[in-house]
């Protein structure tokens, strides 16, 4: 735009002041009249990510809760971002598990959310990570059991691989 960094950065310290601007995290902006939706601010404050775990389970309609939190999965460390009232929260996995998620929109903008399955799996492979029990109170209707054994393979760990089964019985 023919601004220096010094002019760029002096302007946006003051539309931030003057409430013009919203900043999401450093260099991350939006309109506080135009907010986009939350699942897209997730997948734009830390990447490459996109939406899984327990806020894809309940969007898809697997598990019956509400989730507040928006969880997401990366290949990078894990992270979370508090902004606009919100939590943001990012969980690590393998490069090699880093597929199943699909391009939806909300607003007319595009964000990557896991399908079910993916998000099935991803979920009880940070649990079982975790030293905590499988998930046990979902829609098994919701899962196709094929597809979600193929995605636990991904992660080449022969217990998740097991309770997928186990639970998907």
């Amino acid at each position: 735009f023919g601004v220096s960094v010094v002019a760029a950065s002096a302007l946006l310290h003051r539309y931030k002041k003057q409430g013009f601007i919203l900043q999401l995290k450093r260099g991350l902006y939006v309109l506080p009249d135009v907010l986009p939706p939350d699942v897209y601010i997730a997948n734009r404050l830390y990447g490459p990510s996109y939406i899984s775990l327990e806020f894809a389970l309940s969007y898809h309609g697997v598990i019956p809760e509400t989730v507040y939190e928006i969880t997401s999965v990366t290949t990078k460390s894990t992270s979370r971002f508090e902004t606009l009232g919100k939590v943001f929260s990012y969980r690590k996995i393998k490069k090699a598990a880093y597929t199943g998620y699909e391009i939806q929109k909300q607003q007319g903008l595009g964000f990557n959310i896991a399908d079910a399955e993916k998000a099935f799996v991803d979920t009880n492979y940070l649990r079982l990570r975790n030293k905590q029990e499988p998930i046990s109170r979902f829609n098994k209707e919701k899962i196709d059991s094929k597809k979600a054994i193929k995605y636990a393979l991904l992660f080449g760990n022969k217990k998740l691989t097991s309770v997928i089964k186990t639970t998907l019985r």
